[in-house]
């Protein structure tokens, strides 16, 4: 299959799927190889004969669908992003908390992948800020898709490129050393429940302190879609809490306004409270 009749595939279904182009276009080429993979195994001899077997057969959507799903996580991606949730947003929440006498932050991770988001949280919180804030603790609910990465992250196994942007120390703290492979120390697991969810069909309850939703929502969904799931997003946030979006991503106009809080690092803030460092 060339890349251009890829191309043309793509931007024929990803709208059926409510995804946009714009977010494929850089990462088509994984997408095309699995493409190609399930073409072979349904022994069509080209990718018209596979749309063609799409619009006869809809089931076939869903195994698309899964196809189009793309992850790329590591601990502490972008590192900007964490440096000021360590050392301003988690403590504005945390102040927030305390002051209206809760024991708990409550955060999601919304597109959890294989864990590396939310234990780079818990790393945060029980290496940096714990001792700072006694009285709080931290719940993580993580999400995705796809129960096969949710598997690893419960295992919470990877390898040094998955968590060499860690502090050194903190991946000699909190890693074990297993044949190779740095398992993360179950002290620092429970903190986090995982949940298999589809963000597009439902969201978790809530209310929560902080909402992470980086490079999924609004990257890949269209703009219908991404707005419909901000508004929702809104009114799962406790008033001054913080929703992160990826540092490329640009947040959907929608019902309610959220406040910027750092248009270069995708952070933004639902109005309610002032910004007090405790």
């Amino acid at each position: 299959m060339k890349d251009s009749e890829c191309v043309e595939f793509l931007q024929w279904a990803l709208p059926r799927l409510h995804m946009r182009w714009a977010g494929f276009r850089k990462i088509r080429s994984r997408v095309c190889k699995r493409i190609q993979r399930r073409i072979n195994q349904l022994q069509f001899e080209s990718i018209s004969a596979y749309q063609e077997y799409l619009q006869k057969h809809p089931e076939e959507w869903q195994k698309l669908d899964e196809l189009c799903r793309v992850t790329i996580s590591r601990f502490y991606r972008d590192k900007m992003v964490f440096n000021l949730l360590e050392l301003e947003v988690l403590p504005v929440l945390a102040g927030q908390a305390l002051s209206g006498d809760e024991d708990v932050l409550h955060i999601w991770s919304a597109g959890c992948a294989s864990g590396e988001e939310p234990y780079t949280l818990v790393l945060v919180w029980d290496l940096s800020l714990q001792l700072r804030f006694p009285r709080l603790h931290m719940h993580i609910l993580a999400t995705d898709t796809d129960p096969v990465l949710l598997k690893r992250a419960e295992q919470a196994c990877y390898t040094f490129s998955g968590v060499k942007n860690l502090p050194a120390a903190w991946r000699e703290t909190a890693f074990l050393d297993t044949a190779g492979a740095y398992c993360l120390d179950p002290v620092y697991k429970r903190s986090v429940d995982f949940q298999c969810e589809d963000i597009r069909e439902a969201l978790p309850a809530g209310p929560f302190d902080l909402i992470l939703c980086r490079n999924l929502v609004f990257t890949y969904f269209d703009s219908e879609l991404q707005t419909i799931i901000r508004d929702r997003m809104w009114d799962r946030l406790k008033p001054g809490g913080a929703l992160v979006t990826g540092v490329h991503e640009v947040l959907q106009e929608g019902k309610q306004d959220f406040e910027i809080w750092s248009a270069q690092l995708g952070i933004y803030r639902k109005a309610g409270q002032a910004h007090v460092i405790c």
